[in-house]
């Protein structure tokens, strides 16, 4: 297990900060357009261990990489160690050289997962987050990882004792969120909740919770004891969030402005991805609108984007959004368009 967490060191070493696995969000295009720009680790959505035993085809079609891919990680939920085993065994097979390491969710705090005793739900149980981190290890041929909050309930706060057990059932890594369950995403991301983890593992942790920026991303690097820094919500919009914060922590490089055409040109990349690698759209809705966040007219276009429903619909709207963007001359003065 020390090699392997060692690894994962190297590899933090050279590119700290790590696209975040997001249900509903980091499916292959939205993890295409992050590694594009500097994303050298990107993850899967959660993916359900039961969904996997049942063989089920839609499960699958979350851990499958994109030939574009050249490795990916593949973050597991559920709550029976039997099945955390199975699941690795067949995600190693199916996914072969590419898999470059499995994390556990033990950290989500959704109603619909932790009613199940899964996600977050497992910090109440350390017996049975032991046991399966122990069934997932005792499979694995690549590191395995895991995600945890500070804690379950409002005041807990866990997550340093919680991590030694997951180190010592064989975790190379954890990533600890800087809520409790209980908050979801209210309130603010305790930060120093890194620093208690790490003090008490001798395995790369990961900061996560609250990086909206590249600016984010390096201070929770820079200020804290972390290996490496989640990348989550601060991926909306900007796919450079990766190269800009590597370029900032290691180079000194400032984070750039990216213009309003520049994005609209990633904007039309991400659609033409999702075109190419699922058979519908509507995840599209959603990820337009974090691009054209600040934009001339942004809610207008907004409002129009979320009515579109083919990928033809979104290139000719794009078409009148980069348009109108190109009249407006200057960017200093849009702000009010918010």
């Amino acid at each position: 297990m020390h090699n392997r967490s060692e690894a994962l060191r190297e590899q933090f070493a050279r590119q700290p900060f790590l696209m975040a696995p997001m249900a509903g969000v980091t499916d292959a295009a939205y993890r295409i357009m992050c590694r594009r720009r500097g994303a050298e680790l990107a993850y899967t959505e959660m993916v359900s261990v039961a969904g996997l035993a049942y063989k089920s085809a839609k499960t699958w079609v979350l851990v499958e990489p994109e030939p574009e891919e050249p490795q990916i990680c593949v973050q597991l939920f559920g709550s029976k160690p039997e099945q955390f085993a199975g699941a690795v065994n067949a995600v190693q097979e199916r996914v072969g050289d590419k898999l470059f390491l499995i994390d556990i969710n033990m950290a989500c705090p959704a109603r619909k997962v932790v009613t199940k005793g899964e996600g977050s739900a497992l910090m109440k149980t350390p017996e049975l987050a032991e046991d399966i981190v122990c069934a997932a290890v005792h499979e694995a041929q690549v590191p395995v990882t895991v995600k945890i909050r500070k804690g379950y309930a409002a005041c807990d706060n866990t997550a340093a004792e919680f991590a030694a057990r997951m180190e010592q059932a064989g975790a190379s890594a954890v990533a600890v969120h800087g809520r409790t369950a209980s908050q979801l995403y209210a309130g603010s991301a305790d930060w120093s909740v890194i620093d208690e983890v790490a003090s008490r593992i001798s395995v790369p942790v990961i900061g996560s919770g609250d990086v909206f920026s590249a600016d984010d991303a390096v201070r929770m690097l820079q200020t804290t004891s972390a290996d490496a820094v989640f990348i989550a919500r601060g991926t909306y919009g900007n796919p450079w969030v990766f190269g800009d914060a590597r370029a900032c922590a290691l180079d000194g490089v400032p984070v750039p402005e990216h213009a309003p055409l520049e994005r609209l040109e990633a904007l039309r990349e991400h659609l033409g991805l999702l075109h190419s690698t699922q058979p519908f759209m509507a995840r599209a809705r959603t990820f337009a609108t974090w691009y054209l966040k600040g934009m001339p007219h942004a809610a207008t276009w907004r409002g129009r984007v979320v009515r579109c429903t083919t990928y033809e619909e979104f290139m000719a709207l794009l078409d009148e959004i980069e348009t109108d963007v190109a009249n407006q001359g200057s960017f200093d003065t849009l702000s009010a368009s918010e």
